[in-house]
């Protein structure tokens, strides 16, 4: 197992950081944070897309319709996934969430809800293309059919570009891929 993370903070009096990674849909969110977490020595892998589909009837996907209560389950699973996350921190578990956050303002919403927490934010950012051929590998159970990567690789960079570490993973293995946001998240991620 590799050393520890710098940013992981383990003794009794200190909260752990809270890690938010995003991507496009293939940017290798997924195996990055359980890779990441593994890592980890007190951990927990928060997926987003685990505890939106909490929702057994009457769930309404981030992009379906009606739009109106599409906007309300993505805050729900937002502010659920950010009280999982002070739960773990408390606990004295560093929280690793994966997650598909495309804006500033839902960035700004889980950094109000984690107030105790120095979040980290890293922005897988392989390129589209890459992207597009990971989702095709996936199983086919994982795979997420998607054709807007224009519009939100447009949209991810003009809502969040100047926010924490956009990390080209495009000739990176997703060992080496955690390894290096082990290491450097701290210094490249932190949200001010």
């Amino acid at each position: 197992m590799p050393s520890t993370a710098a940013w992981h903070k383990s003794g009794p009096a200190e909260t752990p950081d809270c890690l938010i990674v995003t991507g496009m849909p293939g940017a290798g969110k997924s195996t990055a944070t359980r890779l990441v977490a593994e890592r980890l020595p007190r951990s927990a892998r928060l997926d987003g897309d685990f505890v939106s589909r909490l929702i057994v009837s009457g769930r309404v996907g981030a992009l379906g319709e009606p739009a109106d209560e599409a906007a309300r389950q993505v805050e729900l699973c937002n502010r659920n996934l950010c009280t999982l996350a002070n739960n773990f921190s408390d606990a004295g578990f560093t929280p690793v969430i994966d997650w598909v956050i495309p804006d500033r303002k839902q960035l700004d919403f889980f950094v109000s809800l984690l107030p105790a927490r120095q979040v980290l934010f890293v922005v897988l950012a392989p390129g589209i293309e890459v992207c597009r051929y990971r989702n095709t590998i996936r199983d086919p159970q994982e795979r997420f059919d998607f054709d807007g990567y224009e519009g939100l690789d447009a949209d991810m960079k003009r809502e969040l570009g100047d926010a924490g570490w956009w990390f080209d993973t495009s000739a990176l293995t997703p060992e080496e891929t955690a390894d290096r946001v082990i290491r450097e998240a701290r210094h490249r991620a932190l949200v001010n």
